[in-house]
């Protein structure tokens, strides 16, 4: 007996869902910071067992649209409810359980298996916890409730075997040696994205797209050239910094972890460009792969 389905992660930003699936998958898919809003894709990350193959995805934090990318972001959320075999809605000890009542909704009408997971349990005291879970069993009374900290890997284990219990009859989907379904292109934009949301504030970072144009590999070493797109002259002026040097600590600091990712030398060039307002433009917006489809 062979089992596989999609599992998909959904919930409100900055509960710790990418770094949930970077646990559950085993490898830093998906970029993890205290800033919200840093998923802007849904990204797959494939589990394979020689008798199961779970095919997990990311997906943006649901939030209120305020310009075009983030309608885009919510329809790769909203699209998660739609193919999931089981649905793990993601919450913490912090955030109000009624946040975004619209989305909780639906997820309170799937017929499919709902775990709700609430996260950062480190950060909470037991009569807290025990109150939370009260009050997620009157707003999903069809959930399984399961407290887990992520970035502890506390609860982890349970979570994984339960999922592999709830999981449906089938044949892969994939490869059993694919990890993901995204080109390896999509993963040295994310990596250089998120050394820019480390290490700049207020909205440059969630005005910022990065492009690669060019990745060249052989046996020893990787050679890109990637665009950083901005959407005024005064960010690209704060990207780049005075004479260059935020751009080179960001540069530096990105080649670093793809010779990690890669296991190989890299040789990283970057530019920054302005395209206006790309984060209201349709076409900008197709161009940069946010096609919910």
């Amino acid at each position: 007996m062979h089992k596989a389905g999609f599992v998909n992660i959904v919930g409100n930003p900055n509960v710790g869902k990418s770094t949930l699936m970077n646990q559950l998958v085993g490898e830093k898919l998906s970029i993890a910071t205290f800033k919200a809003q840093t998923t802007r894709h849904r990204i797959m990350g494939i589990v394979n067992t020689d008798d199961a193959q779970i095919v997990f995805s990311d997906t943006p934090g649901v939030l209120k649209p305020n310009y075009k990318m983030q309608e885009m972001m919510l329809q790769f959320s909203e699209s998660a409810l739609a193919d999931a075999d089981i649905l793990l809605y993601v919450t913490d000890v912090v955030e109000n359980p009624e946040k975004n009542m619209d989305f909780l909704d639906k997820v309170s009408k799937m017929t499919i298996p709902v775990i709700l997971l609430i996260n950062k349990i480190d950060e909470s005291d037991q009569k807290k916890l025990g109150n939370l879970v009260e009050t997620w069993h009157k707003l999903l009374p069809n959930a399984e409730i399961l407290p887990l900290s992520a970035k502890n890997k506390f609860g982890i284990d349970i979570l994984m075997k339960r999922i592999l219990e709830l999981l449906p009859e089938s044949p892969a989907f994939y490869d059993k040696d694919q990890l993901t379904d995204k080109p390896v292109k999509f993963f040295v934009s994310e990596i250089i994205r998120e050394k820019i949301l480390r290490y700049y504030d207020k909205e440059i970072p969630y005005s910022v797209e990065v492009v690669i144009e060019r990745f060249k590999e052989d046996d020893r070493q990787i050679h890109i050239n990637a665009i950083i797109y901005v959407e005024r002259s005064s960010q690209k002026g704060i990207i780049i910094g005075h004479q260059g040097m935020a751009l080179k600590k960001v540069s530096t600091e990105a080649r670093k972890s793809l010779e990690r990712f890669f296991d190989k030398k890299i040789f990283l060039e970057t530019y920054v460009k302005v395209d206006k307002d790309w984060r209201n433009s349709q076409k900008e917006l197709n161009n940069f792969g946010y096609n919910p489809e």
